[in-house]
């Protein structure tokens, strides 16, 4: 298969006008699979109306069928075709962060939604991307749209286009390159179907943000016992993982220099994800400065980056600094913790 690659620039006045945005749409609209960018990672979308074009984004990712996918739409009003009700709360959180970085999760309507979008649950995950071509093109398609994001399954999610055609090339039938990404990480998954809206995935809306709206937010247990079976899109398998082994050493930087200097005395090359703030310390054979520390929101936006860019370091292991789990910091760790495999070193 062909790859169409069309270049847009996001920051122009109509973007509707551009026949880059009418050739992805139509695409879309005729149930095959476009990447596009959104405001957290590129995604890979799909009619999510047909079963043959959700098929086809699992094709392409690799990904397993039992995977739920989330839906992206342009407006409100196609949340009426799809969902049974839409709960106050998720009135609300609709109100203070579409569009934006937040995935809510309703009770769905019957036979309006491929099944294998939705893995056969009675729920689906919608979010409205705060990214203007994504929404020129979900507009321009007319369609709800189901979107993992465009990378193989398992690896780094892809915030710029050559990342997704580094995955996925020959794979789909377009890439829209709309530039880099801002956020980094995924959407924040949100269940609302309960009394208390439940966290099933951290993301670029926090805990604090969505409870200064809502009150009482809870958290999912699977995000702290990986034995517990995931709800969420995006979190039942090992996700974002580079090449080489990676370790979270929860320590000092002495201690991290300590593992390289081993891994050196055994002939292997070791790497160092750290921060603009560490950058000078580290003696390795790659060190990927990744934001500042002092900035999480930096750490979440280059995250993918690193991890992507020691794929071709050539190092044998990666050593990764811990970050405080609050606020974005709660994304960053989920992240990392699924791209270690929970590999950690106290």
């Amino acid at each position: 298969m062909k790859t169409e690659i069309w270049s847009v620039d996001k920051n122009v006045d109509s973007l509707n006008d551009y026949p880059q945005i009418k050739q992805a749409a139509a695409l879309l609209a005729q149930n095959e699979t476009v990447a596009f960018p959104t405001e957290t990672v590129y995604g890979l979308g799909g009619n999510a109306r047909n079963d043959e074009a959700v098929k086809k984004i699992f094709e392409a990712k690799g990904r397993p069928s039992d995977n739920p996918l989330i839906i992206h739409i342009a407006d409100r009003e196609q949340l009426e075709g799809i969902v049974e009700s839409v709960p106050a709360s998720a009135d609300k959180l609709m109100e203070a962060f579409w569009p934006g970085p937040l995935t809510i999760i309703f009770n769905k309507k019957d036979g309006q939604l491929s099944e294998t979008a939705t893995a056969g649950l009675n729920t689906v995950g919608i979010r409205m991307p705060d990214h203007p071509v994504a929404l020129a093109i979900l507009r321009e398609s007319g369609v709800p749209v189901a979107a993992p994001s465009a990378n193989r399954s398992g690896r780094p999610s892809p915030t710029t286009a050559g990342h997704v055609k580094e995955d996925l090339n020959g794979r789909i039938a377009g890439i829209v390159d709309g530039g880099p990404t801002g956020v980094g990480v995924e959407s924040t998954v949100l269940d609302c179907t309960g009394e208390i809206p439940v966290i099933l995935r951290p993301g670029g809306v926090t805990k604090e943000q969505l409870e200064r709206v809502v009150g009482e937010v809870a958290a999912d247990p699977a995000l702290a016992d990986e034995k517990e079976a995931p709800r969420s899109p995006g979190m039942k398998y090992r996700h974002y993982a580079p090449d080489a082994p990676l370790y979270i050493v929860e320590g000092t930087r002495e201690r991290i220099q300590e593992l390289v200097n081993e891994q050196h005395t055994e002939g292997l090359k070791a790497g160092v994800l750290t921060t603009a703030e560490n950058e000078k310390f580290y003696d390795s054979d790659f060190t990927f400065i990744c934001g500042k520390r002092a900035n999480l929101e930096t750490v979440a936006a280059s995250l993918y980056e690193a991890l992507r860019s020691f794929n071709s370091s050539g190092v044998d292991v990666i050593f990764s600094e811990s970050f405080p789990a609050e606020g974005v910091g709660e994304a960053i760790m989920n992240r990392l913790l699924k791209a270690a495999g929970h590999r950690i070193i106290k």
